[in-house]
């Protein structure tokens, strides 16, 4: 879901009874001014919100995931109490001018809101065909390049995860932290966040390293990467690798090259339970990830598989937190619930993946929790927050 991209333009759920829909606070929504301050609704009639899927590119995977995002919305509509969301969804096939026609036909057809679509092409293409139409588009992007204007992004980003990450490191006495990244765009944008976040946390960085994506570049660069560490003074290797990619090789031939987990402390930019495979390798033992609130996840991803009979694609909870979100907007009655001032009021939502906040920059902020790989599971030894502004931020 990443990709270079430089043309800026610049939630709330109910699960049973165990989580109502609720904003964390109450807020007041005013219309803002300027262009890209978003849509007008009739609050007394049904909301016309466009979901953008990638269905139609021929690809299973594609398919599977437009399945998996559609099913979310309509569980969180049906979640949500009086409030009528009229749901109209458009198939954009991955590419991002399908989407801009089809961001553009969803307009024309009363859509007030955009939710999706979901690879940064497609996001930033679809924002750009709708800004003059003071369209605001809630992406399930999680590439903070693009996001700006009448454009957000609900995926977690990697400076979420790398400010949960140093912070709660450099409070536990890792301070000084080394940064092990591949020469990718993802990789690159990882290492920028994380150094980013390590400065401010009061942390320093005392070495990076790079490496090729590629098994042969992971096994050549390894051995700097150790000398560096048995230097003696890196207390926290944070790596950007993901579970599909470098990260198990990493794991393995650190330790096999001297470099002690115990004493220098694996962080992880990526989710490290997925798959949950990689929580059994034994280079990953004792390192720690962020990762969404587990209980509230945990409790959507049995009401979706009881709903559906299959688990949600692991995005799929961003659709449920961008209906449910609007949903928690327009019942406040107000005309402008939908414009960029109401979508970024400061006290956020509680989603199915915990709490997180519409920043004014198109970027999100969510409270992570944070774990620790032991004996093949992912043990939460920092909760996520349960507020902004408390531990966690």
């Amino acid at each position: 879901m990443f990709a270079t991209l430089r043309k800026p333009r610049n939630p709330l759920l109910r699960i049973g009874a165990l989580l109502s829909a609720a904003w964390l606070a109450a807020c007041q929504p005013m219309a803002s001014g300027g262009s890209n301050g978003g849509q007008t609704i009739d609050t007394g009639a049904p909301v016309p919100v466009a979901l953008l899927v990638p269905s139609g590119s021929g690809n299973s995977g594609d398919e599977t995931l437009a399945a998996s995002l559609k099913q979310a919305a309509e569980l969180a509509i049906s979640d949500l109490e009086g409030v009528k969301i009229d749901l109209r969804v458009y198939s954009t096939a991955g590419n991002a001018g399908k989407a801009a026609e089809m961001a553009s036909k969803a307009v024309d057809d009363g859509a007030k809101i955009i939710l999706g679509p979901v690879f940064a092409e497609e996001a930033n293409a679809a924002a750009v065909a709708v800004a003059s139409r003071d369209v605001n588009v809630l992406s399930f992007s999680n590439n903070t390049d693009i996001a700006g204007g009448n454009l957000f992004v609900l995926g977690l980003t990697f400076p979420n995860t790398a400010n949960r990450l140093a912070s709660y490191a450099v409070s536990q006495g890792k301070k000084r932290v080394m940064i092990v990244n591949e020469q990718t765009t993802a990789g690159e944008i990882g290492a920028r966040a994380i150094q980013a976040a390590v400065s401010r946390s009061g942390g320093q960085i005392v070495g990076t390293a790079t490496y090729p994506f590629s098994q042969q570049g992971v096994v050549d660069a390894v051995p700097g990467i150790a000398a560096r560490v048995k230097a003696g003074d890196v207390d926290a290797l944070f790596m950007t690798a993901r579970t599909a990619g470098a990260l198990p090789l990493l794991t393995q031939l650190l330790p096999e090259q001297g470099v002690d987990p115990a004493k220098t402390k694996f962080l992880g930019l990526t989710r490290w339970d997925i798959p949950t495979a990689t929580l059994s390798l034994p280079g990953t033992q004792g390192g720690w990830f962020a990762l969404p609130d587990p209980a509230l996840n945990q409790q959507f991803q049995s009401r979706f598989q009881a709903a559906f009979g299959a688990a949600p694609h692991s995005i799929a909870g961003l659709s449920y937190d961008g209906i449910a979100a609007i949903g928690a907007l327009v019942k406040s009655g107000n005309q402008s619930a939908l414009t960029r001032s109401a979508l970024t009021q400061g006290a956020g939502f509680v989603g199915v993946n915990g709490i997180f906040r519409l920043r004014p920059d198109g970027t999100n902020e969510r409270g992570l929790a944070i774990a620790e790989v032991r004996a093949g599971q992912a043990v939460v030894i920092d909760p996520a927050p349960r507020s902004f502004g408390g531990a966690g931020f």
